[in-house]
């Protein structure tokens, strides 16, 4: 599993979740046995196998502290090679245990172990005792990941898109917590529930680790504070739903105030594009402890239309970083290093109307400037490492190969692209902005990109085509939120902003599956400083050896 199968990763891994310390002064070791195989389910008045970790759906969470260090055991008892990646740790100095296939290792082949180092630093998710929240402390945490159930195995689903150049077959139903709920087939007695006590606040932990959907979550009748961004503290925005994208992370304070009862947790999809979707709803049950009459309907929240991108929108421009003297941020203001990225949906023509894209005569692709990636079949990071040649090419284009209208009539022209496995060096120290232009070339759609090996800051969204002129003046450069993964706007751009202090490899890509299993990625290589400190990691001694 890897680049084309990448979001299997989220559909057996739980979530990893930090705790802060005033005071740190040493790490923490922590050490994890995680065993990948296939597990049998019941879901949707059918059953099956699929791969888990530790015969979990979801799979296993873990705890450390900020700045900590975990050792996770992985071993594969699956029919075919597999790797896992640690979303949103920023593994300084450390791509050799990031996860991707063929960009940062090699699968982990079946019946082998390999043992991840996964390095924290600065991420921060709760903070739980010997230290003080930016906000009241709540009674207690609960982790809700948004997934879906495929009654298909995953594997081959996507295999067979990749294989044909079509479209994936949807999922059938999404899931909280491994449950669809109400309401789909076989599901309202095994729904996810949680207990609250009236009165008290809590802390919800949610994860969207949906495959290719945008989602819209909410709680009946309860209102809630997004407190947290991608493994960052937030101005608090109060709220009655909010906007997830494929990837992020939100953490959540809802406190129960209402009439013991109770009271379904709901999320539906959120779709801006001709694209095909999964357009059901999975839901879970908020349950007050004590004794109470049930209601003859439990109230199901109110969420926006499943195209409402104003909707989608009034919540995502809401957040700001904390940006406070406890929780400082650093935006780069002198730019070093510009990159100008058009994002697209594109076709690569088949001979004798062989493929399953349009007509018979293409196959779906996507593409970053008009190169779709295509996978090494040896790893990157061990190609750059060992100066290895012909694996990947370091020329990865500073803007696209000529402008268009990006987001009008942007003719056939602009939808074959390029192939190839091309990276974009970057010195270390530089500090990069980097503009993605959604375009309107294939099917517009709200794109989900994500980098591994860094937070960065989203200094400014719009709609429309990127003004080199007039578009920096609307950044945000005082409190922008600081994540990993950013929604770009239909037809619209984003611009983020980071410091290449985080010497390695790493795989920068949509994080719609089907969209990175068509070539919408590529990879930045940040290369060492003048120091031991500042320079790459040697590689481990049992790194997974590609055949």
């Amino acid at each position: 599993m890897g680049l084309k199968n990448i979001s299997l990763i989220l559909a057996f891994l739980g979530f990893v979740f930090l705790q802060g310390l005033l005071v740190c002064t040493a790490y923490n070791v922590h050490h994890y046995s995680f065993i990948v195989k296939n597990t049998f389910f019941e879901r949707l008045c059918s059953n099956k196998t699929m791969l888990t970790v530790n015969g979990r759906f979801p799979g296993p969470t873990i705890h450390v502290h900020k700045g900590d260090r975990a050792y996770v055991n992985v071993h594969n008892e699956a029919s075919y090679g597999v790797t896992i990646h640690w979303h949103g740790v920023k593994q300084p100095r450390n791509p050799w245990s990031d996860g991707p296939e063929n960009i940062t290792q090699c699968p982990i082949k079946p019946g082998k172990n390999f043992t991840y180092e996964v390095i924290f630093s600065d991420e921060e998710g709760t903070l739980w005792a010997k230290t003080t929240y930016p906000f009241p402390k709540p009674t207690a945490e609960q982790v809700l990941i948004l997934g879906e159930w495929f009654k298909g195995d995953v594997k081959e689903i996507i295999d067979n898109a990749t294989a044909t150049g079509g479209d994936p077959t949807l999922s059938d139903a999404y899931t909280i917590n491994g449950q669809p709920g109400f309401p789909n087939n076989c599901s309202n007695d095994t729904s996810y529930k949680l207990t609250v006590e009236y009165g008290k606040t809590y802390l919800l932990r949610l994860v969207n680790a949906v495959m290719n959907e945008e989602m819209f979550f909410g709680i009946a009748k309860h209102n809630f504070t997004v407190v947290a961004h991608d493994g960052a503290y937030i101005k608090p925005v109060t709220t009655s739903y909010i906007m997830i994208t494929p990837g992020q992370t939100m953490d959540i304070l809802v406190t129960a105030n209402q009439s013991p009862s109770h009271y379904y947790i709901a999320a539906t999809p959120f779709s801006d594009s001709n694209a095909p979707f999964d357009s059901t709803n999975t839901s879970a049950i908020l349950q007050y402890a004590g004794n109470y009459t049930l209601p003859s309907s439990i109230p199901y929240p109110t969420l926006p239309n499943v195209t409402d991108q104003n909707a989608a929108d009034n919540f995502t421009t809401r957040i700001r970083s904390l940006a406070s003297a406890e929780h400082p941020i650093n935006v780069p203001k002198n730019i070093t290093t510009r990159i100008f990225i058009a994002v697209s949906v594109n076709q690569i023509l088949c001979a004798n109307a062989s493929c399953g894209g349009s007509g018979g005569y293409s196959r779906l692709a996507a593409s970053l400037n008009n190169v779709s990636f295509v996978t090494p079949s040896i790893d990157i990071l061990q190609a750059y490492y060992r100066s290895l040649t012909g694996v990947f090419e370091s020329d990865f284009p500073n803007q696209p190969p000529y402008v268009f209208n990006f987001t009008g009539d942007v003719g056939n022209n602009t939808l074959y692209p390029s192939q190839g496995a091309k990276a974009r060096l970057i010195n270390y120290g530089e500090a990069v902005e980097i503009v993605f232009q959604g375009t309107n070339v294939g099917n517009a759609e709200n794109h989900p990109m994500h980098l591994h090996g860094f937070s960065f800051y989203l200094v400014g969204t719009g709609y429309g085509n990127f003004n080199a002129t007039s578009s920096p003046s609307t950044y945000n450069l005082n409190d922008p939120p600081e994540v990993n993964t950013i929604g770009v706007p239909k037809n619209g751009w984003a611009t983020i902003r980071f410091f290449a202090n985080n010497p390695g490899v790493w795989f920068m890509h949509c994080h719609l599956e089907r969209h990175a299993s068509w070539g919408m990625d590529t990879v930045l290589i940040v290369k060492n400083g003048t120091t031991a400190e500042t320079s790459l990691l040697p590689p481990p001694t049992n790194l997974p050896t590609c055949s």
